[in-house]
């Protein structure tokens, strides 16, 4: 009888704790009211900068004119988009943006997940410091030196890649890489790998140093070798981490980089070397064409935020972790 009535008791409190009303998000906010001030000057430079500008999306479905007012503007509605997707320039500026895009994530990805585990098998740990330190100091440098760097190693007057490959004997006089459409693309991919990778491989090893040692030992208590716990033990460790950066890097698709290629880029390679973001460039500040310019931009959200849901709806379908 004790225990039942003691049940009792405690079925009552519970009801009772779960019966009284949870507090409102108003009374929530006034509670919380000095996170709430210390989060205004981030929420105001939120809207400001990426929500009030905005509004000027407005000129791709005009013919826009600068020196007339807002209300005087004479709309045309999808006349740009019909322009953009009928004009061969623009499709071959997107043929070109999702190629570049392509390359360089897909080697981004593998050559900063390659270099992350075999700098993880370093055990020496000061050299393992410094190699990963060398790695990633190009990270910090402008495009500006990178390509600068670029072509100077690519020149015909004593690059040293020319160089190189006469001294290997694999070509006898030097190449024009700058100036061969069909290599401009591969290019641009090895200098984001030799710029990037270093850098891109830290949360790969930073997602590796959380996997349970225990795991290692196992493995190596059921006779697998160096190259197979890194194959069965550390590549699943980082599978969540690699696939949520995937599922970021889907949404920059239309994100080929801009200063590479207007650096690199000549009149040579120009089919080749033109981007969303450089055909924006031109038709807006160049030749003055706003409204294509901003109806380009428009494209290029609408796509990368079109991505990024789908890439994350996959994801969930196959069980897999996902960034929403």
């Amino acid at each position: 009888m004790a225990s039942a009535e003691k049940a009792v008791r405690t079925r009552a409190a519970v009801r009772a704790e779960t019966s009284v009303p949870k507090a409102s998000v108003f009374k929530r906010m006034r509670g919380q009211k000095q996170l709430m001030l210390m989060s205004l000057p981030i929420l105001a430079y939120v809207v400001l900068f990426s929500y009030y500008p905005i509004w000027g999306w407005t000129m791709a479905f005009q013919n826009y004119k600068p020196a007339k007012a807002f209300a005087e503007q004479e709309w045309v509605g999808l006349k740009q988009f019909r322009f953009l997707f009928s004009d061969d320039m623009f499709l071959n500026v997107l043929r070109n943006t999702i190629a570049m895009s392509f390359i360089n994530m897909v080697l981004g990805f593998v050559t900063a997940i390659a270099f992350a585990i075999l700098l993880n098998e370093i055990k020496h740990r000061l050299y393992k410091r410094a190699i990963q330190t060398i790695s990633y100091l190009p990270h910090f440098l402008s495009w500006i030196i990178v390509t600068g760097i670029v072509a100077n190693s690519l020149s015909v007057d004593g690059g040293i890649v020319n160089v190189l490959l006469m001294k290997l004997g694999f070509i006898h006089e030097p190449i024009m890489w700058l100036s061969m459409p069909h290599y401009f693309w591969g290019i641009v991919g090895a200098s984001h790998v030799w710029k990037e990778v270093g850098w891109n491989a830290i949360i790969y090893l930073a997602a590796i140093t959380s996997i349970d040692p225990s795991l290692y030992e196992a493995a190596e208590i059921d006779g697998a070798n160096r190259y197979q716990k890194m194959l069965y033990v550390t590549l699943p460790g980082i599978k969540s981490i690699v696939i949520i950066l995937l599922i970021m890097n889907i949404g920059w698709i239309l994100e080929a980089g801009f200063e590479v290629q207007y650096l690199l880029g000549n009149g040579v390679v120009v089919d080749w070397s033109q981007t969303i973001d450089i055909f924006v460039l031109k038709y807006g500040l160049q030749i003055g064409n706003y409204s294509l310019a901003t109806a380009a931009g428009i494209f290029k959200s609408v796509v990368s935020i079109t991505l990024i849901f789908a890439a994350n709806t996959i994801a969930k379908r196959f069980g897999d972790d996902r960034l929403i």
